[in-house]
Order: C-alpha cells, then structure tokens, then sequence
C-alpha cells in the first residue's frame, strides 16, 4: 500500500506545483469544497412532542409560514408567504435565463429576490413578485428609478464566501450587454472594491442608510447584509445604523468567482453565525424588532427549520437555487469534461462556460435553460422546502414555524452544544456554559 504525507496530500501537490508553474493563486466558483470539519445544523437534533408537549396533525391543523421583514421602520413591511427568500446574485454572474427563471419561481412561490451586484435587470423586475434590490460598494448599473420600483434595498458590505473582498467577475463573463449595464470594457475582468467609496464605518453608514430611506421615500425596508466575521460587534453596529433587516451570511456561502483561499479560510460557519447573530440582537435589546435573515449553504428544509429555532426570522437560499435549474446536473457532460468538470463535481462557475446556461453569458449555452422549466423547478424546491419545515415545526407542536425555538433542539456534539446554548443530548448539560 502506497502512502502519502498527512500534510502534503496529492491536491495540496498538485496545487504548489500549479503556483509554481504560473505564479498565480486559484479562483473558482462554487462555495467551500473541503470535508466537513466544523460544527453545522447536522449536530443538532429535533425533539418532537410525545407527553410533555402535543403535536399538530399536518392535514388538520394549520401551521402558518407567513413572514413579515421590515416592521421597524418600512411603512411598508415586506409580506412573504414562507420564510425562504432568493439571495442576491447578479445578472453577470448568471445568464439572463437564470435570473429571470429565478424571480419567476421565487414569485410562484409566494416569496422574493434579490437583484445581486450590477444593478436590476428588467426582465427579473417584471418575473418578480417582491424584489429586494442591493446596493453594492461596487455601484456598478445603480439607477435610483430602478430601486424606487424595489420592494426592500439591501445594503451590501460582504458576504459569505468572501468577507472583507469585493466581487469577482472574470471577462469571460463581461459581454457587450453586460459590459454596457455596468459602464465597463469588453472583455475585460472587473473587480469589484473591498468597501463602499461613501463611507468607512458605522457612523458613516447611518448616514447611508437614511439617504437610501429618504430615496425610497421611507416606503421599504432596509437590509443590510454582511458576511459572517465579527458577528457579534458587526451585528449590533448595523442594527444601531438604522436596519431594519440584518443579513448574516455564513462561510459555507457560494460565489461564481472568489480565490479559493477565501472560501476555506474566511469567516464563521453558518451555525455559528445565526447564534451570534442572534445573541447581539438580545443584548441590545431589539431581538424581534430587527428581522434576521440567515445564509450560508442552506440545503433543505431541515437546515433552514434548525436556522430559525437558533433564531433567524427568514433564510436566503443561493446554491441549492441553482441546483434546482440543474447546475451539475448529469447532462452535456462532453461540454462538462470540456472545462475539466464532471456533473456533482464542478464548481467552474467562474470559466463562463456552463455547460447547463446558468453562470454564463455565451448565447448557446444559456438556451438550454428554459425560463419556464426552471421556474417551476425552483417553485417544486421552496414549496418541498417549506412542506419540511411545516412538518417539523407542527412534530414540535408548533402553529407557526416562527414560533420554533432553541429548546425544540438538542446537540449531537459537544461543540454543537457550546456554540448553540443547547444541552448534549442524553445530558441537561451545556457545554460551555
């Protein structure tokens, strides 16, 4: 039997020798690819009723899915008919056919999206029911008309694959449309800045938080989204800036293009974050009033039902979106092997060159998304989604999944339980504590 060196394994060979050759470090798409090795939702556990609590029946007893954003300060809240929402992700990053696709399916549903870096694109506005907009450091394609047609403005200062970068977007991406919506060459790779050009920090931020609400004339709410780092300090700054909605988004986030060192080696995991998150809130006294949305490799129902009892009051969804309109799908696996993937195995959402019309630009590869198709496949996802939370929640003999709590859980892992506050199970303990 051949062995190998515990540090020095034939990836992390292969990528030295890859540096050597070309002196530059990897970008890809996708999100973290590493095995496990931090706490997640799979270390909790759900404690349904048996004698000390009673169940719902699920064809009897109604438990509502109903979610209001932006109760702080909007005059007009956000109303979703579940908790599940599209995360921002920009038409660039994803062909025309993707966005809108996703705006229909998320409108189908009851639910909303979120426009990404590079300003709204009109076909996604016109397919959507409610559209949060995001403004970016960016600003590329910022059109003030355009966010007064938005439902919710989501203010951006990171996000999870990459906290504390701006974004990426290589120039096989930037085609003459978009080039032309974002006011850029042809062609030629776009970085985006690190952070926004009109403030530096949370007092300045206030400022840009009222001048977003005086735009919108104080008619929607306003989010404000942040990558998992400093969860606790940045969450309670954010809300004290004025937010009306607080976006965390965990480390196991994905992104079309971001060197890989990132999407390993930055940020808190999504379990941890949601914790933190909501612990802030509490100790400045505005869990409940502030609305937390939580991000962050979100997979099913399960997941996002376990994000909630931690505390969160709705979940954005991004990958598992995508993977619904097929992204690694087996199919076209010649155009696959082309780009040196393999459907389940790529993440060459960066090459522009996806073989199933979603990251990409190129014309004949964006037909084979068919806008109705994969809007019904994203409607199918938040509707199964959301059907597992509901079964979840009414097995802890809730009527509501907001009602959903800590104490519904018990943690499979010592770790689990020091992050969460929860005790062990088999145990009254909570280790940490």
């Amino acid at each position: 039997m051949l062995e190998t060196s515990g540090t020095f394994q034939p990836g992390v060979i292969e990528e030295i020798q890859r540096k050597a050759a070309t002196g530059l470090y990897a970008i890809r798409g996708y999100g973290t690819l590493r095995e496990r090795r931090w706490a997640t939702f799979d270390d909790l556990t759900f404690l349904p009723c048996s004698l000390t609590r009673i169940p719902l029946e699920g064809y009897r007893e109604k438990c509502s899915t109903k979610t209001v954003l932006g109760t702080r300060h909007a005059k007009k809240p956000i109303e979703l008919d579940i908790p599940i929402m599209i995360t921002g992700m920009s038409w660039g990053a994803l062909s025309l056919n993707a966005k809108t696709a996703l705006a229909k399916g998320a409108a189908l549903a009851g639910s909303s999206n979120t426009t990404g870096d590079g300003g709204m694109l009109r076909a996604e506005r016109d397919a959507s029911r409610c559209l949060i907009y995001e403004v970016l450091p960016s600003r590329y394609g910022i059109n003030i008309h355009d966010m007064r047609e938005a439902d919710g403005i989501e203010l951006t200062i990171g996000q999870g694959a990459k906290p504390g970068t701006g974004g990426l977007l290589l120039g096989s991406k930037v085609s003459d449309v978009i080039a032309h919506q974002r006011d850029l060459p042809i062609g030629v790779d776009q970085r985006s800045p690190a952070r926004h050009p009109d403030f530096l920090g949370p007092d300045d931020m206030v400022i840009k938080v009222e001048e977003l609400r005086e735009a919108t004339d104080g008619q929607v709410p306003i989010f404000v989204k942040m990558g998992a780092s400093r969860v606790f300090d940045d969450v309670k700054l954010a809300a004290k800036a004025g937010a009306d909605v607080i976006v965390v988004d965990g480390m196991e986030g994905g992104t079309a293009a971001s060197p890989a060192i990132l999407q390993e080696h930055t940020g808190l995991p999504t379990l941890a974050a949601v914790c933190e998150a909501r612990r802030a809130l509490e100790d400045i006294g505005v869990y409940g009033e502030v609305q937390l949305i939580i991000a962050g490799g979100i997979r099913d129902g399960v997941d996002a039902a376990k994000a909630m009892a931690l505390g969160a009051d709705a979940i954005y969804i991004g990958t598992a979106a995508l993977i619904a309109l097929n992204c690694n799908r087996a199919m076209y696996e010649i155009d696959y092997h082309a780009i040196g993937a393999a459907p389940y195995h790529c993440h060459h959402c960066h090459t522009g060159r996806c073989p199933v019309g979603i990251t990409t630009q190129n014309p004949e590869l964006m037909q084979r998304l068919d806008i109705d198709e994969g809007a019904e496949r994203v409607l199918n996802l938040l509707r199964a989604m959301t059907l597992e939370i509901q079964m979840l929640a009414r097995a802890c003999g809730k009527s509501d999944v907001h009602h959903l709590e800590p104490e519904d859980m018990a943690a499979l892992t010592a770790e689990a339980s020091m992050i969460c506050g929860i005790p062990l199970a088999g145990t009254r303990k909570v280790f940490g504590s």
